[in-house]
């Protein structure tokens, strides 16, 4: 079982958005330590849409609640050399690897928003796991961190994920549509051979790369034949 757990949260949107995100992705175990704002705001039930329910069930704890999980592991944007085994990272893809579909009680530890985990917080936790970005711009909105973490972690749990339940069209459907398409081209009057033929191979690459379901396909089918 997964928690994404925060750390004096000073932000009552930022709490919101991180239960949206959490929606997202199933998880739906919200931990907040010693949180700086209320988590049950407008702000934060207005950010979070859908995921309200996160926020009501949400747990308010202090650091014992570290005891009540099996693994922990931080989060940090700063890291350390081989000689700071405490700041020695995992890319949120390595994570993954180690605990999607996981039976034990996990808990992912996010930092304050303007100073992240303090050495000694990271310290208690099992390892720490850091999301590449920019050197000049290394930190990211907490909301934002928890959202890539989380969709490596969903991506990798063998999930059905969205699109799956949807048909791409064949190369014969799309066969039927440019067959519409050129009939109207024949249908247009054009300078040259050469312009008209431009346009055929414009719209073979528009349809081709447009990777259309079935349904959309034959919605722009029948949007085709009305055409005169």
């Amino acid at each position: 079982m997964l928690s994404i757990i925060l750390i004096e949260p000073k932000t009552a949107g930022n709490i919101g958005a991180i239960a949206r995100v959490m929606a997202n992705f199933n998880c739906e175990n919200l931990v907040l330590i010693n949180p700086k704002c209320n988590h049950l705001s407008k702000e934060a039930l207005d950010r979070a849409t859908h995921a309200k329910n996160i926020l009501e069930k949400a747990k308010i704890k202090d650091f014992s609640v570290f005891k009540e999980f099996d693994y922990l592991i931080g989060t940090t944007a700063k890291i350390g050399t081989d000689y700071n085994l405490n700041r020695s990272p995992l890319t949120p893809a390595q994570l993954s690897e180690k605990i999607a579909n996981s039976k034990r009680k996990i808990g992912i530890v996010f930092g304050r928003e303007d100073s992240g985990m303090k050495n000694y917080e990271i310290e208690r936790c099992d390892f720490v796991v850091t999301i590449p970005t920019s050197a000049k711009n290394s930190t990211m909105n907490l909301s934002h961190g928890v959202a890539i973490i989380l969709y490596e972690i969903f991506k990798k749990s063998g999930e059905k994920k969205t699109g799956e339940n949807i048909t791409p069209i064949s190369q014969k459907e799309k066969d039927i549509i440019l067959k519409k398409i050129n009939e109207i081209l024949d249908k247009m009057q054009f300078a040259t051979k050469e312009k008209k033929a431009t346009q055929q191979i414009l719209w073979k690459r528009i349809i081709g790369k447009a990777m259309l379901t079935k349904r959309e396909a034959f919605a722009l089918l029948g949007f085709l034949k009305k055409m005169k």
